[in-house]
């Protein structure tokens, strides 16, 4: 089995191609510790200790690195992980799917909570958008965005992946994002990050 690695536009975070699928459908972004405590292979990262970020996308894994940390070194180690666990045919979370473990609002249909009924048609547009033209390129980057609600004109967006904390994010949320729903859906006045 080959591993590939791939820079993201956050030099904190890399991404790792193990050739395979890694999730059957949607993304799971893993913050810290006590989250990764769902995914052996997400634990198993954060335990090099300079790990403070795991992020599983269709078929790649992105890795972020704590500051300071030099990723010559923590490269290897990330690779030897994801070696170990793909060769053995680990399961990707403890005792069911990711299926099985869901953060609300990023089924497509799901109203989150603010989210105005009155404005269905605008959020439907908007979560259209997100999907077909945002996501597949954040994806290419080693991260995702997800609806997190609309409210008075304004998108908020979770960054996740090499996109949180990535330096040149809000560039891409302000004039990349922000301009593509606005020309789309009038309604957008202002996209922020949550």
């Amino acid at each position: 089995m080959f591993i590939e690695t791939e820079q993201t536009p956050n030099p904190a975070t890399l991404k790792f191609l193990p050739g395979r699928q890694v999730m059957a459908s949607g993304t799971r972004d893993f913050a810290d510790p006590d989250e990764a405590e769902a995914s052996p292979l997400a634990q198993a990262l954060f335990d090099l200790g300079d790990v403070t970020g795991v992020f599983f996308g269709r078929d790649f894994v992105s890795v972020t690195a704590g500051p300071g940390v030099a990723w010559n070194d923590l490269r290897t180690d990330v690779i030897s992980i994801l070696l170990d666990h793909f060769s053995a045919d680990m399961p990707l979370f403890h005792g069911g799917s990711a299926q099985d473990i869901r953060v609300p609002g990023e089924d497509a249909q799901e109203a989150l909570p603010g989210d105005d009924p009155a404005d269905a048609d605008i959020i439907a547009q908007i979560r259209e958008l997100i999907d077909t033209r945002v996501r597949p390129a954040v994806a290419n980057d080693g991260g995702d965005i997800v609806y997190r609600g609309f409210e008075r004109g304004t998108v908020y967006l979770r960054m996740q992946g090499a996109c949180a904390g990535c330096p040149s994010s809000t560039a891409t949320l302000k004039n990349g994002i922000e301009q593509l729903l606005k020309h789309y859906v009038p309604e957008v006045t202002d996209v922020r990050a949550v």
